[in-house]
């Protein structure tokens, strides 16, 4: 697969409904996090960051995400958050934690909004 640039060549790769899953949590993420926070095309997925890596969007249509069906919301940090609603799968990874979604229905803003506060906090604690 070649490198993805931006969005627009990501959508095109899409299914429709990993479009619609990736667009939403985009939106959610991009509302919640503060202006120093950034979108970037990393590892050929939407990848947001502040002084480290905040989250990761990774659709099962783009290679070596590990998931065949869905889109993943990774928590870069995620072993170093309170998942008091154990809203997150740990899998095999020691650090990012996860939720895949299958449809655009399943997705509840307001847990990933409470992750994303956690992050954002835990974010701020590191140097530049």
């Amino acid at each position: 697969m070649k490198s993805i640039r931006n969005l627009i060549e990501l959508y095109t790769l899409l299914p429709e409904e990993e479009k619609l899953i990736v667009d939403i949590l985009r939106q959610i993420i991009i509302e919640t996090l503060p202006a120093y926070c950034k979108e970037k095309i990393s590892y050929n997925v939407p990848f947001f960051y502040g002084n480290k890596g905040i989250c990761i969007i990774w659709p099962a249509a783009i290679p070596r995400g590990g998931i065949k069906k869905g889109v993943l919301l990774g928590f870069w940090y995620g072993n170093k958050l309170t998942d008091d609603d154990h809203f997150l799968s740990r899998g095999t990874n020691k650090q990012i934690f996860y939720k895949i979604y299958h449809t655009a229905e399943e997705i509840d803003e307001i847990p990933i909004k409470k992750l994303l506060q956690q992050a954002l906090r835990l974010d701020r604690t590191f140097k530049k």
